[in-house]
């Protein structure tokens, strides 16, 4: 097979020693990939260590061998859009942990030695795609995404190009966009949108390596912190104007990063992110005017909660079933234990039955149900475990309805691992119990153990807003309530340290 320069040729039609020597001749395209991935909650007392990431998943250079998961979708996406068009793929190291509080040094400089000691070994390459967060923060490492695209661009060089993609709840730094060619954030919330992303991401990384482009980022600060929902207006309109806007007008690419609030990092905050194409000042007039769209509508697109009783009175009060209740307080996605009882106790003492809700966080609690066996009935202590902003344990006597060794719930169709579970009843009341800390993504983690969420009047989850796309589509009604807990909504007596410009809504206009 002849191969005129600036033609690819696909590696599987070529031994090892021929496929090297394409790729040093510049005819095959040579593509890294990996990813390390976690939220962090710098005011969490729960570490992120080795252990965490192990929990969640790591491969080391096999994650699009195993199943498809959360972490590895966009490692599989970037697999497959390469060898279709001829590239060779070497993957690294792919890791991710449940939201928690700081990761130790050990941990993160481990993890990431390994990301780069692959790329190192992949030398060289044209293209570098890295499955990030956005958000991670270590044992004196603020922005570790910046950390690792900083290493990665000492490696490979200033002509290759380095794309990440990032959770919609990233700090974007300077050196996030100083040191990478293209920065990609997830549009949607709940984030249904992770293998899209993936596929915009790497065609503007393979666009700009063979030439066609040449990317220009900018950012503009909307000086906010909040969280947001893009499934109500008129953020859902803003989100839909900013997918129109890619790919005309020189623009290719637009993202919104919302931050995340509990990361108490000098970055923090929404900002717009905009690639455009030879043209950074174009990027930049772009950012800045999309920026202050959004900041005109921070009050519009604030979030509002209810109280516990407030949510509790309005689904008895509705006609249907089931009204789903968010927990948004302790939301294990954010860095929160997921083992709260505020709203567990309430409706006890209001004497409400017909009640589903989930999960908590509590190992001790299903090993003693999974030892008593299903039918059994006994004393529980149940959840509490974990401090202050967890509430008191709440003594109950339960049945056991249901017990599995290994339970999962789908994150968008990738499973989740809820590890061995359990369904306990008491007082009219069904719980679901995990043994490992995960948030409420999808109702199959209580439908898999034998509920029957229709004939439920109120279920209860632990999340923010990623339960959204799950039980959305079953529920006759949603509400959000904003229970005591870790993760408070209350932006403006947050605690912070290290943000020190002014933001709303602890100033009014942060722009006068």
């Amino acid at each position: 097979m002849s191969i005129l320069p600036g033609d690819f040729a696909r590696p599987a039609d070529y031994p090892p020693p021929a496929i090297d020597r394409l790729c040093l001749e510049g005819i095959i395209m040579r593509v890294f990939i990996a990813g390390l991935d976690t939220e962090t909650n710098t005011f969490s007392p729960i570490p992120t260590s080795v252990r965490g990431f192990e929990d969640g998943f790591l491969a080391r250079g096999d994650a699009t061998r195993r199943p498809e998961n959360y972490c590895s979708s966009q490692l599989f996406v970037w697999r497959r859009l390469a060898e279709a068009r001829g590239y060779h793929v070497i993957e690294g190291l792919c890791s991710y942990a449940e939201p928690a509080g700081v990761i130790t040094r050990d941990a993160y400089e481990g993890l990431r030695e390994e990301i780069l000691d692959g790329l190192r070994q992949a030398m060289p390459v044209d293209i570098v795609l890295l499955a990030l967060h956005g958000a991670m923060v270590a044992d004196g490492y603020d922005d570790c995404e910046g950390d690792i695209l900083t290493h990665a661009r000492k490696i490979v060089g200033p002509s290759a190009v380095i794309g990440a993609e990032l959770d919609l709840h990233c700090h974007i730094t300077d050196a996030m966009v100083t040191q990478a060619t293209a920065l990609v954030a997830y549009k949607e919330y709940p984030h249904v949108d992770i293998p899209e992303r993936a596929a915009e991401l790497f065609t503007l990384c393979a666009d700009a390596a063979e030439g066609h482009t040449k990317p220009r980022m900018a950012v503009f600060d909307c000086r906010m912190i909040g969280t947001f929902r893009t499934t109500e207006q008129p953020l859902r309109a803003f989100v839909d104007k900013m997918t129109a806007m890619e790919g005309k007008n020189g623009i290719l690419s637009v993202s919104l990063g919302h931050g995340f609030p509990y990361g108490d990092v000098k970055d923090e905050g929404v900002k717009t992110l905009v690639i455009a194409d030879h043209d950074e000042s174009k990027a930049k007039a772009v950012a800045k005017e999309l920026g202050m769209e959004v900041f005109a509508m921070r009050e519009a697109i604030a979030p509002k909660f209810l109280t516990i009783d407030e949510a509790l009175d309005a689904a008895m009060a509705h006609n249907g079933n089931p009204v789903v209740i968010a927990d948004v307080t302790d939301n294990a996605g954010g860095g929160a234990p997921g083992d709260s009882t505020f709203f567990l106790r309430r409706i006890l003492e209001r004497g409400i039955t017909d009640v589903a809700s989930g999960y908590y966080w509590d190992p001790i609690a299903v090993r003693f149900c999974m030892d008593a066996g299903v039918g059994a009935n006994l004393d529980l202590r149940v959840g509490g475990k974990c401090g202050p902003t967890s509430g008191d344990p709440v003594d109950l006597k339960v049945t056991v309805r249901a017990v599995a060794d290994m339970v999962t719930q789908r994150f968008g169709d990738a499973p989740d691992p809820m590890g061995p579970s359990v369904w306990i009843s008491a007082q009219g009341v069904d719980l679901v119990l995990t043994t490992l800390r995960t948030q409420v993504f999808h109702p199959e983690g209580m439908t898999k153990l034998g509920i029957d969420l229709s004939k439920r009047k109120i279920v209860v989850v632990k999340s923010t807003q990623h339960f959204h796309a799950g039980f959305a589509p079953i529920a006759s009604k949603v509400l959000y309530a904003a229970a005591p807990g870790a993760l408070t909504k209350d932006f403006a007596k947050i605690p912070y340290r290290n943000i020190t410009r002014p933001f709303w809504p602890k100033v009014a206009n942060p722009f006068a």
